[in-house]
């Protein structure tokens, strides 16, 4: 999702007090931070709320907001510190699952596709206890990087901390999930 020369002429427009330029930019850019929101564990209305006050202030503050040479990076942050700041108000975080989209392909016989499925939803759990087990700042950093494909430098932007630490929360937590799942395996093996 690259819309960057784009974006740089709806947001020079936003700024300038087009409506529908934020608007633009807003059902473009909704998804993927609403996506994003998720991975703070808070619910969906928290998401949904912080990212309509991202848009209005961005529109209450468009004559004093500075240009920025990636939108994208520029929402991302933004919605983080409202995430972040929400969590601070209410003083709690939550242990929710992480929501990770899952598909099945097509399989005519039902039985393929059950045991497809158990498979599925076994690796699933799996997945999902093991990021779960990960400190928040290391599974952010994973989410920017493998999900929104983010590089270094625009993750250390947006999580507003340096690159050698954003490379620090990457290779613990790459580390913590391969000794994980390669302990996870070889239990599996012992039960046959």
């Amino acid at each position: 999702m690259n819309f960057q020369p784009q974006d740089q002429t709806l947001w020079q427009a936003y700024r300038a007090g087009d409506k529908q330029a934020l608007g633009s930019l807003a059902e473009r850019y909704y998804r993927m931070l609403r996506h994003y929101g998720t991975k703070f564990m808070v619910d969906e209305a928290v998401i949904d709320d912080c990212i309509q006050e991202l848009f209005l202030q961005l529109w209450q503050n468009r004559f004093h907001i500075n240009p920025t040479e990636s939108v994208k990076h520029y929402l991302l942050k933004a919605l983080r510190h409202h995430i972040l700041q929400h969590l601070r108000q209410q003083k709690r975080f939550t242990n929710e699952a992480i929501d990770w989209d899952n598909a099945v392909d097509e399989v005519t016989d039902s039985e393929t596709l059950l045991i497809r499925h158990e498979s599925l939803v076994s690796v699933t759990r799996t997945i999902r206890t093991q990021l779960a087990s990960l400190p928040t700042r290391e599974r952010e950093a994973l989410y920017l990087r493998f999900y929104d494909n983010l590089s270094i430098p625009e993750i250390a932007e947006v999580m507003n901390i340096n690159r050698q630490s954003v490379s620090n929360f990457l290779q613990k937590a790459l580390g913590k999930l391969r000794k994980s799942w390669s302990v996870q395996n070889t239990e599996d093996l012992h039960f046959f």
